[in-house]
């Protein structure tokens, strides 16, 4: 997990956009965010702090995590979790519940290492003799992606003959890491963090039929410091002209 202030290239677009709308005084804004959403964040926030002179600060890790921060009284103005988490908030009184806001999904994909051979996963039993023919496979023990991947292959019937070939992580770099090296065949991620690692390219998702999505919601906090600026920030990112960068980093709409 890791906290910094996150820089990048303006939007023109984006700018335009917030110019419209209300401006609260400038001010640091606390951020909770699940890993998926971090590149969109890395694109997105930078313009509106141009355009609004706000600080945002913003500590990325699982949403499991980032729960549990809350649960231990972490401060925070603004926290984008899985739907679950945030509604369980919700209903603790933590997260106000007029401020519940869909911003993005992703689905699960495999990564490989950059110009490996692709094997074929457009269907469940193609799928199944690629996960059985590769000599090792990675995935994360934290976060959606390990859990949904355990799900699965115990759903097809291959955990067993899997299990010696596993290479179980703890977190989503280190799975990308690990294809990136060599060091495993393929690698179990949400699409929008394949998309990021260098060195590893994305195989393909998993097929409609078993394929699971992270998506993620935004709600500011019952006792934030700055509820204004967070919910001037959740509508920068839920704004038409965000789903670019949304599209772009591997994630859509829902």
């Amino acid at each position: 997990m890791n906290t910094h202030r996150i820089a990048g290239p303006a939007g023109l677009l984006l700018v335009l956009a917030m110019a419209q709308a209300s401006v609260s005084e400038a001010d640091e804004i606390k951020v909770l965010c699940s890993t998926p959403l971090r590149h969109v964040m890395e694109e997105l926030v930078p313009q509106f702090e141009r355009a609004t002179k706000h600080q945002v600060v913003v500590t990325y890790g699982p949403s499991p995590e980032l729960r549990q921060k809350i649960d231990s009284g972490a401060p925070f103005d603004l926290a984008v979790l899985t739907p679950t988490l945030m509604d369980g908030l919700i209903k603790e009184r933590k997260i106000a519940a007029d401020t519940r806001t869909a911003i993005a999904r992703t689905g699960m994909g495999l990564a490989i290492r950059t110009g490996a051979r692709k094997p074929d996963i457009s269907t469940t039993d193609a799928l199944k003799r690629t996960l059985l023919d590769a000599k090792s496979i990675t995935y994360g023990n934290e976060g959606a992606s390990g859990a949904y991947f355990i799900a699965l292959i115990q759903q097809l019937g291959i955990a067993e003959a899997l299990k010696s070939k596993s290479q179980v992580k703890t977190t989503g770099q280190q799975v990308g890491e690990a294809v990136a090296s060599g060091a495993a065949d393929l690698g179990v991620l949400p699409v929008t963090e394949i998309l990021a690692v260098r060195g590893a390219e994305l195989l393909g998702t998993f097929p409609a039929e078993v394929q699971s999505y992270v998506a993620l919601v935004g709600g500011v906090g019952v006792s934030a410091t700055n509820s204004s600026g967070a919910k001037d920030l959740l509508k920068f990112l839920t704004a038409p002209a965000a789903l670019p960068t949304i599209k772009k980093t591997g994630m859509e709409r829902f």
